[in-house]
């Protein structure tokens, strides 16, 4: 049984107002997969985006293998994601019309051992957005903590 990785992009939600969902595949090499597994990595300054009709994450950090010999990977390389055509077209299509970006929130292995990365089409938040999610935030946990103390 193989521990929970899950990586989590905490900014995301911050920055970016989340719209539709997708879970895709990554093409990695035998030590990606390997340093994924320790939990070595991080997708807080990633990014994705669409090369010949092709969807890629940028600058991705997975920490380079303890064991691996020569044959160790790039730490920040471009790494493909893999979705359906018709996904893709669509990603494509939303990100040139409207201003929309495609923004990785997860890193985590499903129950094949696969990694995934869960990826949001989104827009960015303005200053005034940023505001009022912290202040929602802040009375949300001031109710909690009334209700718990009464």
């Amino acid at each position: 049984m193989q521990k929970e990785v899950t990586i989590k992009n905490k900014r995301a939600r911050f920055e970016y107002e989340l719209m539709d969902s997708y879970d895709a595949g990554i093409q990695l090499f035998g030590t990606e997969i390997k340093s994924i597994r320790m939990g070595k990595a991080s997708i807080t300054e990633s990014f994705c985006q669409m090369k010949n009709g092709e969807l890629y994450i940028i600058n991705m950090f997975i920490d380079e293998y303890d064991w691996g010999t020569y044959f160790n990977h790039k730490t920040r390389r471009d790494r493909k994601l893999l979705l359906q055509k018709s996904e893709l077209r669509k990603l494509e299509r939303k990100t040139k019309e409207t201003g929309l970006t495609i923004v990785a929130t997860t890193l985590y292995i499903n129950n094949n051992g696969l990694a995934k990365l869960k990826i949001y089409l989104a827009k960015g938040k303005k200053l005034f957005d940023k505001r009022n999610t912290i202040k929602g935030k802040d009375l949300k946990r001031d109710l909690d903590r009334m209700v718990k103390n009464s």
